[in-house]
């Protein structure tokens, strides 16, 4: 099946491995061109070698504020154009709401919350007519997940976020946002995994 991507460039975070990898393999078999990115310069370095002249990697964290204009960048500057963009954001640290400290909540925001808004927002200016986005969350986003507090409490306001730009940009004809996918299961490495956090 043509999916019609052919020489379509998009961002994915967080794809050295699971979905953001899975996704990569999918695009780059489609024709797409990929920026990737991963906390680890090693795993960066592997995985676009494995993906071939079609991907380049950019060694960065969400919660970096220079990773939007680092990741844009590099789209822009190796392919000359960006479509879209998936954005996974990271799972936080388990535990309930009477275990977690001030500084792991604190953390967690600048990772899981602000990182993806400051993402979602650069990305969105950088994008053309038709352009898409999407977030990969979580479950939380619907119901509560057990030992999982901050999940619990920044995720559901993250979904909301990331739906806010469809509003916003659809109707000026920007862009077209696919702007808020919630991953209850999904099949990396041969196998389905459920997703956490």
């Amino acid at each position: 099946m043509d999916l019609q991507l052919a020489d379509k460039v998009f961002i994915l975070t967080g794809a050295t491995r699971g979905l953001g990898r899975a996704t990569a393999d999918v695009l780059v078999a489609e024709g797409a061109r990929v920026v990737i990115s991963g906390r680890s310069p090693e795993a960066v370095e592997a995985a676009v070698a494995e993906l071939g002249d079609g991907a380049r990697g950019v060694v960065a964290d969400n919660s970096d504020p220079t990773a939007p204009g680092r990741l844009i960048a590099a789209a822009q500057e190796s392919f000359g154009r960006l479509d879209g963009a998936l954005i996974s954001v990271g799972g936080p640290p388990k535990g309930p709401v009477t275990g977690i400290t001030d500084e792991q909540w604190s953390t967690a925001f600048e990772s899981v919350f602000l990182g993806a808004v400051r993402l979602s927002r650069e990305i969105c200016t950088a994008l053309g007519d038709g352009g898409s986005l999407a977030l990969v969350l979580s479950s939380s986003v619907r119901a509560p997940l057990a030992d999982m507090a901050i999940s619990n409490g920044l995720r559901p306001g993250l979904a909301m976020v990331a739906k806010t730009p469809a509003d916003e940009l659809g109707p000026r004809g920007r862009a077209r946002q696919r702007a808020a996918a919630r991953s209850d299961r999904h099949r990396t490495g041969g196998r389905a995994r459920r997703s956490v956090g």
